[in-house]
């Protein structure tokens, strides 16, 4: 047994130099690297001499430290980016704010009209604009034309009395024939008054106080 040739091999494995030094930061990872020398001397120290321990087995300790370090590493460096990626995103969300967007989201309705984008199916002889409130009750169901329009939703009853402020969800269910074909999302237009990171994912929040994240936008506008 050559227990020699073998504390170099120790001292250089995983990226550490000789002595067990790290080569770029420790912390965690370092102080781990030597509590697992230290277990490694005591093993070969007290190893039976006549039975020792075959060599291959340190080194076989030795790579599997070595890969567990590694990923160590690597996700550490995985998590530095996605913050540097995340606060790169909301620089770019800048140039955003102060512009009109188009998303699917609640329509925060505080009385005055709210500019929708809606789409019926192509196939659709009718289409209904269903108002339903935040326990998922219908309130209202308005015709509109089929195909892909913009409009104002108003936010008033049959009787023209305005609905209570607060947050409604709308839909558009397309019929042919009688027959419900499809319901498809409404998108609501509003303005963005902030960009900002939260938990690595670039939000936006809109004039009414509702946060989308970036991905869910679908059309941007000069506010008019």
């Amino acid at each position: 047994m050559d227990i020699v040739s073998n504390t170099p091999i120790a001292g250089q494995a995983g990226g550490f130099a000789a002595g067990g030094q790290p080569a770029s930061g420790g912390g965690l990872v370092s102080s781990d690297f030597e509590t697992f020398l230290k277990m490694l001397t005591a093993q070969m120290r007290h190893q039976d001499p006549l039975n020792p321990v075959d060599s291959t087995q340190f080194a076989t300790q030795l790579a599997t430290f070595s890969s567990v370090e590694q990923q160590v590493r690597t996700n550490e460096l995985l998590t530095a980016l996605g913050a540097q990626m995340g606060a790169l995103s909301v620089s770019q969300l800048s140039g955003w704010v102060g512009m009109t967007a188009r998303a699917e989201m609640p329509v925060h309705f505080d009385g005055a009209p709210v500019t929708i984008s809606t789409r019926a199916d192509d196939l659709a002889d009718r289409a209904d604009l269903v108002v339903r409130d935040r326990d998922g009750k219908e309130l209202q169901r308005l015709p509109i034309e089929t195909g892909r329009q913009e409009l104002e939703w108003a936010g008033v009853t049959a009787g023209g009395a305005p609905l209570p402020s607060g947050a409604y969800h709308l839909t558009v269910e397309s019929f042919a024939a009688d027959e419900l074909t499809s319901t498809d999302p409404v998108y609501v237009h509003a303005r963005i008054v902030e960009a900002r990171n939260e938990d690595g994912r670039p939000i936006l929040v809109m004039d009414s106080g509702q946060e989308v994240e970036s991905g869910d936008i679908v059309g941007l506008r000069q506010a008019q």
